[in-house]
């Protein structure tokens, strides 16, 4: 079943498609802003991944030049090579605001591929592709504590703008973008030039008011094609264990994550863990995870 839903966002309409491409994915929708459109599917395996204390979160965002209308220049006529920095960037921009929102126990390996299909050169795919990659996650059968959307802030004359075009965004003096749910900002990713802390905490909230067209198709779109998601026990921590846990380490670990530097607190936490083991000796010696979550 093919279905769609638009919002206003910016002066301009956004459209969410489902159902059209990538069926076999857990879940996939085409997002166009303009002439800009990206395909975003998500996928998760049905078997726990062994051995692993982590979200095997895998997000890959893909410019493909065909997108521009351009045809490779090289012998083979194919884009060949690494992922460029834009790439490597946005997949990044795109994994942190969806990460958290997986179950805390979630071992299960999880991949959202991102992919432009069209670029009209005035809107960026980058903020559709972290709109699309929460979409596919809510419709899907996977976990996820969706939906959360995003939007780009500029400053223009000084005027907010909502998803500036690039040509704009060369001549504003900030530029941000703002992910967030229906009642809180989940990243805010950017920077400016000279801007002051309050208008940088108004460019916030403008944005986050702009999500919320965002959000609600999302969840309409989920009403109309979600599918139940998958059910999640999460594996029972012994009450015992946690006890000691929590006794043992006590205030040392507000004091560890307080301090200034990054590299301080990483040391202050792998001592506190390491002196955490070898108390608890070989008794939990096979369950060292169980400590760290």
């Amino acid at each position: 079943m093919e279905i769609s839903f638009k919002a206003e966002v910016g002066g301009k309409p956004l459209e969410i498609h489902a159902g059209k491409l990538a069926k076999q994915a857990s879940g996939s929708v085409l997002v166009q802003y303009g002439d800009t459109i990206v395909l975003v599917a998500a996928v998760s395996s049905y078997d726990e991944r062994p051995g692993t204390d982590f979200l095997p979160l895998s997000v890959e965002y893909q410019e493909k030049i065909y997108a521009a209308g351009r045809i490779p220049g090289n012998y083979f006529r194919r884009e060949i090579g690494r992922p460029s920095e834009k790439e490597t960037l946005t997949s990044r921009l795109i994994d942190r605001p969806i990460r958290p929102l997986f179950p805390k126990e979630y071992r299960y390996e999880t991949q959202v591929i991102a992919t432009v299909l069209s670029m009209d050169q005035e809107n960026d795919p980058d903020v559709l592709a972290m709109i699309g990659a929460s979409a596919a996650l809510v419709i899907s059968d996977i976990p996820f504590d969706g939906p959360i959307a995003s939007v780009r802030v500029g400053r223009i004359d000084g005027r907010f703008k909502i998803n500036p075009t690039v040509q704009e965004i060369a001549t504003s003096d900030l530029n941000i973008i703002v992910a967030g749910s229906k009642t809180g900002v989940v990243m805010v990713e950017g920077g400016g030039k000279m801007v002051s802390e309050k208008d940088m905490l108004e460019a916030i909230f403008f944005g986050h008011e702009a999500i919320q067209p965002l959000v609600e198709i999302q969840e309409k779109l989920k009403e109309v094609i979600g599918v139940p998601k998958r059910p999640f026990i999460p594996p029972l921590k012994e009450k015992a264990l946690v006890e000691k846990v929590h006794d043992l380490a006590g205030s040392r670990i507000a004091e560890a994550v307080e301090k200034p530097r990054k590299a301080e607190r990483q040391t202050a936490i792998r001592r506190l863990r390491g002196e955490i083991f070898q108390s608890l000796g070989e008794a939990y010696a096979d369950r060292k995870a169980e400590f760290e979550a």
